[in-house]
C-alpha cells in the first residue's frame, strides 16, 4: 500500500496549483462579488489545460485519465474558491460522467466532446420543492409520445442552473412507485418549455449559480433518456463519485483555510512575538492538519480502490460525511486565528465558511450520508417511512 502520488500525478498537481493559484484569485473575487459563474473565456482555458473531464474517455474529448488525478485538480482550485473550481467538478465527477457511464453513444458524442473543449457546462437537477432527502418523491414526469420524451414539473436546488448550458434531469418515467419508476433525461437549456425562475440569493456558492427550473411540455428525443426507468441505482451509483467530488471541494477550501491560517499565525505579533508561539495557536493548527489529512486519506482511499470504476457507497459517503464536518471546524477555527481578519469581507476566509457549510447541505445532507454509512455496515436499507 503505497500512499505516495506518482511523478505524473505530482505534476498535475504542481501545474493545477500554479494555475488556480496565479491565475484565478482575481477571478474568484469578481464572481464571489457579481454572483456570477465563470466566463466562458476561462472556460476556454480551463480545457486548453486539460483540466475539463480530466477522467472522461479520450474518445469523448477529455484525458482519460483516473478519478484520483480528477480529485487533485479539484483540490487545487476549490482552496482558491468553489466557484473556479465548479466547472471542473462538473465534467469530472458530476453529471458529465454519468452520462459517460449510461448514454447512449449518440448523446455522449453530442455533448462529452462540447464540455472537454469548455463550450459547455452540464448540471445535474434532481431536487424538487417536496424531494429533496426523499429524493424518490420526486413528482417530474416524462412520457413517451411518438419519438419524444415530454417532460412536465419543477425542480429546485440545482446548482449551475440558469447558467448551464445543459442538465441531466431526474424525471418519474412509469407509473412504478418510489425508485422503481424513476430514471434521467438530457435537456438542453434552449429546449423550448424550459424556463428558470429568479436566481437564488444564497449564504454562499455566489459563483454558482441556482434558480428553480420549470418544465411545461419540453420535449426532447428519445435518444436523451440516459437511464430509463428503474435505472435509479445506477444514478446513485454515478452519484457515489459525485459525493467523493463534494468531499473534495470540502477538502480544498479546508486546506486553504490552514495555508492562511499558517501564514497569519507567523506573520502577526501580539505581546511582543508572532503568536504562533503561543501554544493555544499551536493546538489549533495541529487538530487543523490532523482534519485535513484524515479527509485526503479517506477522499484519496474512496477514488483509488474504485480506481476506473465508481467508488463504493460506504466509503463515497465516509470521505463526504467527514469533509461535510471537517471543513466547517477547520474554517470557523481559522477564521477566529485570524479574529477580524477572518470576519472581514476584504479576505477570502468567511467566504471559505460560508461556501464550506454547503457543501454538508448540497448532494446529500451530513445526516443522510451517516444513515447510508449505517445501511452500508448492516447490509440493508432503512425504511424512513415506517
Amino acid at each position: 500500500m503505497d500512499f505516495r502520488l506518482t511523478e505524473e500525478q505530482l505534476a498535475l498537481q504542481d501545474a493545477a496549483r500554479r494555475f488556480a493559484t496565479g491565475q484565478m484569485q482575481p477571478v474568484a473575487k469578481a464572481l464571489e462579488r457579481t454572483a456570477t459563474p465563470v466566463p466562458p473565456e476561462w472556460l476556454q482555458r480551463y480545457a486548453e489545460m486539460g483540466f475539463l473531464g480530466i477522467n472522461v474517455a479520450p474518445e469523448y474529448g477529455g484525458m482519460g485519465l483516473g478519478n484520483l488525478e480528477a480529485l487533485l485538480v479539484i483540490e487545487e482550485f476549490a482552496k482558491v474558491s468553489s466557484a473556479v473550481a465548479f466547472p471542473i467538478f462538473e465534467s469530472s465527477v458530476g453529471p458529465a460522467r454519468a452520462i459517460e457511464h449510461f448514454a447512449s453513444e449518440e448523446l455522449k458524442r453530442r455533448v462529452l466532446p462540447a464540455v472537454c473543449r469548455g463550450d459547455l457546462v452540464v448540471a445535474v437537477a434532481m431536487s424538487e420543492p417536496d424531494a429533496g432527502s426523499a429524493l424518490t418523491d420526486l413528482k417530474t414526469t416524462a412520457c413517451v409520445e411518438g419519438d419524444a420524451i415530454v417532460i412536465n414539473g419543477q425542480k429546485r436546488w440545482s446548482s449551475g442552473s440558469g447558467h448551464s448550458g445543459g442538465y441531466v434531469v431526474y424525471c418519474r418515467m412509469s407509473d412504478a412507485p418510489g425508485a422503481a419508476g424513476i430514471g434521467a433525461v438530457y435537456v438542453a437549456k434552449d429546449t423550448p418549455g424550459l424556463t428558470f425562475g429568479a436566481p437564488e440569493q444564497l449564504l454562499g456558492f455566489r459563483g454558482v449559480p441556482s434558480a428553480d427550473m420549470f418544465f411545461d411540455a419540453v420535449r426532447v428525443p428519445q435518444d436523451n433518456v440516459i437511464v430509463p426507468a428503474g435505472g435509479f441505482k445506477k444514478l446513485m451509483e454515478a452519484f457515489d463519485l459525485e459525493r467523493c467530488g463534494n468531499a473534495t471541494m470540502c477538502l480544498g477550501i479546508a486546506a486553504g483555510a490552514l495555508d492562511d491560517a499558517l501564514r497569519y499565525v507567523q506573520e502577526r505579533e501580539q505581546f511582543g512575538k508572532p503568536i504562533v508561539d503561543f501554544q493555544a495557536v499551536q493546538l489549533k493548527l495541529a487538530d487543523m492538519a490532523m482534519k485535513v489529512e484524515a479527509a485526503r486519506l479517506l477522499i484519496y482511499r474512496a477514488a483509488h480502490n474504485a480506481s476506473q470504476a465508481l467508488p463504493s457507497m460506504l466509503e463515497s459517503s465516509v470521505a463526504k460525511c467527514f469533509a461535510n464536518q471537517m471543513v466547517r471546524e477547520v474554517c470557523g477555527t481559522a477564521l477566529q486565528l485570524l479574529g477580524a481578519y477572518g470576519y472581514s469581507t476584504q479576505f477570502p476566509m468567511e467566504q471559505r465558511l460560508r461556501d464550506g457549510w454547503g457543501w454538508g447541505i448540497a448532494g446529500g445532507t451530513i445526516d443522510i450520508q451517516m444513515i447510508n454509512i449505517a445501511s452500508a455496515l448492516v447490509g440493508r436499507r432503512f425504511n424512513q417511512r415506517a
